[in-house]
């Protein structure tokens, strides 16, 4: 049995083209398919699963914020699953996961009504409870480590050429994850949640075979090299500096890994916060619900802009620069969020958001690898990943806990201003970690 998992379905080094180009189309769907554990992927289920449990807004996104939360805490293991076992073996067991999550997502109604009648109760805890849970995993297995593996295993695959082909990947993915609500509302409203649900699950319990047989997890491994360069010759290999390949424990005495990793980290809590209070936060300022909804289309468009320029670009560009364009790109949605009511509050805004989402699709791919090698580049992204999702977790409490306190959302605006300038200082002596 164990030779059969050991011995390659598909050989790479016989591919009529280099096999990276094959992981970076297998590994963009692979991106894609952790929709279902994404935000964008849930939130079109929250009003009619909710009102299946009976449970109230306010309780259904507890449960999601601590299932996220969680999921945080545990997300770096997986990063050293990574390292350890291969893409293949993490991102196969990862859709699995969500493959059985998802039909358990299907069930909460039902699994919710028999512990009630086993236990004779009737409180709104047990579906809370489940749904906690279901969380936890949807976010683990789905925004965590499905889509670390899948991001990780095309970097490893490229180097000169890894910006340009992350552009391919991030327009994909942009628009792939930008449309989707589209076709899964339309699947709730056909067919019901429930079996939406089962829908997606069968599609990743598919997919999953494809994971397993044509993720692999390096070049070397099949005596390639990144990019499909040829093999150097002996005097080319004396000439070659190979560059340090850092430990999580190295890579997080760098400066560069926690300015980085928190300018990220500042990308997922402010768009978070601000999609999920949309409505609200424009309609506090006597904008109308279209209005709100409206400002995606353009950000998105700012996004698509900048993450392909500057994903190809990246392959010539000193990373810092990116650095501190995200950090501008920062600054203008802090106070386009601040002046949302002026004319140029809101042009503002949606130039910021597509400027942080942009400079996010780049660096969160191409920094990790160029900085910190390839080696134990799954501890080091499972580490940031962390950062990531405890961010977009705590967003939506802490906005609506500003609304509450203030009467406004404006401190959120102060407070990202605030952290933003922290940032912006602490990036001047950064430098690139690699020596070389």
């Amino acid at each position: 049995m164990s030779s059969l998992f050991q011995k390659p379905l598909i050989d790479p080094s016989k591919s009529p083209i280099f096999y990276g180009y094959v992981i970076l189309v297998i590994g963009t769907i692979g991106i894609y398919c952790s929709i279902p554990g994404q935000t964008i992927g849930v939130s079109v289920f929250t009003d009619p699963v909710k009102d299946a449990l009976g449970l109230s807004r306010n309780q259904f996104s507890n449960a999601y914020m601590i299932g996220t939360i969680v999921s945080s805490l545990v997300i770096g293991r997986a990063g050293v699953w990574f390292d350890t076992y291969g893409a293949r073996y993490v991102a196969f067991f990862a859709a699995l996961t969500l493959g059985v999550t998802l039909f358990l997502c299907s069930w909460s109604a039902l699994m919710s009504s028999y512990i009630k009648e086993l236990l004779s109760v009737d409180t709104w805890v047990i579906p809370f409870a489940v749904m906690t849970v279901l969380f936890f995993l949807l976010r683990f297995a789905g925004q965590g480590v499905l889509t670390m593996a899948s991001r990780n295993v095309i970097m490893i695959w490229f180097d000169k050429n890894r910006g340009k082909v992350n552009s391919f990947s991030s327009v994909a993915l942009s628009f792939g994850f930008s449309s989707s609500p589209l076709w899964v509302n339309a699947l709730i409203e056909g067919y019901g949640w429930e079996q939406t649900w089962q829908f997606l699950a069968i599609g990743l319990l598919i997919f999953s075979v494809f994971i397993f047989i044509f993720y692999k997890i390096s070049p070397e491994k099949h005596g390639l090299l990144p990019d499909g360069a040829n093999s150097p010759t002996k005097e080319g290999e004396e000439k070659t500096v190979v560059p340090k390949q850092f430990t999580l424990k190295e890579a997080k005495k760098e400066r560069a890994f926690w300015m980085y990793g928190l300018t990220l980290a500042f990308n997922s809590f402010f768009i978070t916060g601000l999609t999920f209070h949309i409505v609200s936060i424009f309609t506090s300022q006597g904008f109308v619900k279209e209005d709100a909804i409206a400002i995606f289309l353009p950000g998105s468009v700012v996004a698509v802009t900048v993450s392909t320029l500057f994903n190809f670009l990246s392959d010539y560009l000193p990373l810092k620069l990116y650095l501190y364009l995200m950090l501008l790109g920062g600054f203008l949605a802090s106070l386009g969020f601040l002046f949302l009511s002026t004319p140029a509050g809101v042009p503002m805004l949606i130039a910021g958001f597509g400027i942080l989402g942009g400079f996010f699709a780049v660096l969160n791919a191409v920094a990790w690898p160029r900085f910190f090698g390839r080696t134990h580049l799954g501890s080091i992204t499972g580490k940031v990943m962390s950062f990531l999702i405890l961010a977009s977790a705590l967003a939506p409490s802490i906005f609506s806990l500003c609304l509450s306190m203030f009467g406004s959302y404006e401190m959120v605006g102060y407070l990202g201003l605030i952290f933003l300038l922290f940032l912006a200082i602490g990036s001047l002596k950064v430098d690139k970690p690699q020596k070389v």
